[in-house]
């Protein structure tokens, strides 16, 4: 049940996308998953480094791998997602080798870009930041060079019945604070 309401005319996708744990098994093309991925690389970034990386588990093996890094509570549902993506952020520039601050940000656009693209195609993803970020280092061998942001599960939506019952009464789009709540005032005497 959808309880969110909106005031303002905004895009569809934004409007109906919501972070389910229901996937079905069925198989998620290659060229699904590269449009999806073509759109997160159209996102804006800070002089263009584009700093997202992407691995990608869409074959059993490497899907065993990456759930193998999950915590428990994620491991119940994820890894029945056709695809797992490990999102992986580069924190310096390739232009100079300074740090890049902004790297996180640009990311997070991004997988912004990516959920709506996949969202407009009939596909779930579901980020989590439940897993050994010390063990997926260690493991896929990931560089100091990059900060691992997080693991997105993808897929087509799936019957609520395959999951647990206490998940299943939390599969509906969450509630969201009023956009007036998040506007922080500036202070009048601020200098102008």
């Amino acid at each position: 049940m959808d309880k969110r309401s909106f005031k303002y005319d905004i895009m569809p996708e934004i409007k109906s996308r919501w972070s389910s744990r229901a996937f079905s098994d069925k198989k998620v093309e290659n060229e699904e998953v590269m449009a999806v991925l073509e759109a997160a690389s159209f996102a804006p970034s800070c002089f263009n480094e584009q700093p997202w990386r992407f691995i990608l588990a869409d074959t059993e093996g490497k899907k065993q791998k990456i759930c193998s890094l999950l915590y428990d509570g994620n491991k119940r549902w994820a890894c029945d997602a056709p695809v797992l993506l490990l999102l992986l952020s580069y924190k310096y520039f390739d232009s100079n080798s300074k740090d890049n601050y902004w790297h996180m940000f640009d990311t997070g656009t991004a997988w912004g870009y990516l959920s709506l693209e996949a969202w407009r195609r009939g596909l779930l993803v579901h980020a989590m930041g439940g897993f050994s970020r010390k063990r997926t280092r260690e493991e896929l061998k990931i560089d100091d060079d990059y900060d691992i942001v997080t693991i997105i599960a993808m897929g087509y939506p799936g019957n609520m019945s395959r999951l647990p019952e206490d998940l299943q009464k939390k599969e509906h789009p969450g509630v969201r604070k009023p956009v007036e709540s998040l506007i922080i005032e500036m202070d009048e005497s601020l200098p102008k």
